[in-house]
């Protein structure tokens, strides 16, 4: 165990130094012109996203050459049970208008358990950091969940509102809408922040892929919270849905979603 603790140190390290990288790229491209393509998947793209992941991937290739990368611009390199997940730019949307709600996403998942995480969001001068078994910090600071056991006094934040709409949950969300101390949609990476450092109580998305929430899901365990998808499994590869709020709400909004 301590020798996979020492592994899971130096991981981290490399995870921040790609960080570092992207986010001196992201800053030199965020609020000026862009051109804008559109991916298959009608999602938006723009050479930041590209110029951000090739610093990223050059980063993790010289410490860990051997380790597989799955990346949201350029695919999958390489096949390894160390496989690093990124999203160079989560929050396209937000960066193309000029908008602060995006961020850097890095992930290291060994054997499918996240073990690493680093969510950097330079526009606001934040960089969350996690690694199993060693806490989650924000600039170096600690990040603890607030434990409520009430969702009246619970605020929560949505993302992906228009899919949740869509959904059989959505009467749910009505219900929940009600009972709730105070309901925000900060989207992306700033409400998982929120809640890991104990100022938002309980995040629910949908819409969403494992490059956007691996290193947040890292982050948001680390800082005491528990994350899964809307039917109570672990986030995986196949995840697209998200509830993640401190252990004893999470397991009353989870019972009460299922027995919907």
């Amino acid at each position: 165990m301590g020798d996979r603790a020492g592994h899971d140190s130096a991981w981290l390290t490399v995870a921040v130094e790609a960080a570092k990288a992207a986010e001196e790229v992201a800053m030199s491209f965020f609020q000026s012109e862009l051109v804008v393509e559109t991916k298959d998947d009608d999602s938006p793209v723009t050479e930041a996203d590209r110029a951000c992941e090739r610093a990223i991937r050059a980063v993790l290739s010289k410490h860990c050459p051997t380790h597989a990368i799955v990346g949201e611009e350029y695919g999958e390199q390489g096949h390894d049970r160390h496989r690093w997940l990124i999203d160079p730019i989560d929050g396209t949307r937000s960066f193309i208008r000029g908008l602060p709600f995006w961020s850097i996403q890095i992930a290291l998942m060994v054997d499918d358990e996240l073990v690493v995480g680093v969510s950097s969001a330079p526009a606001f001068n934040e960089r969350a950091e996690a690694m199993v078994g060693s806490g989650a910090r924000l600039n170096g600071q600690p990040m603890r969940i607030r434990h409520v056991d009430d969702l009246a006094s619970a605020d929560v934040s949505f993302g992906n509102i228009r899919s949740l709409a869509t959904s059989p949950q959505w009467p749910w969300v009505g219900r929940l809408i009600q009972k709730a101390a105070r309901t925000r949609g900060y989207g992306d990476f700033y409400a998982y922040h929120r809640l890991a450092m104990g100022q938002q109580d309980v995040v629910i998305e949908s819409d969403v892929n494992v490059l956007d929430i691996a290193a947040l899901t890292v982050i948001v365990r680390e800082a005491g919270g528990r994350i899964t998808d809307l039917q109570g499994r672990p986030i995986d590869a196949q995840t697209t849905s998200v509830l993640a709020a401190c252990p004893s709400l999470h397991a009353q909004l989870l019972t009460d979603l299922l027995s919907f």
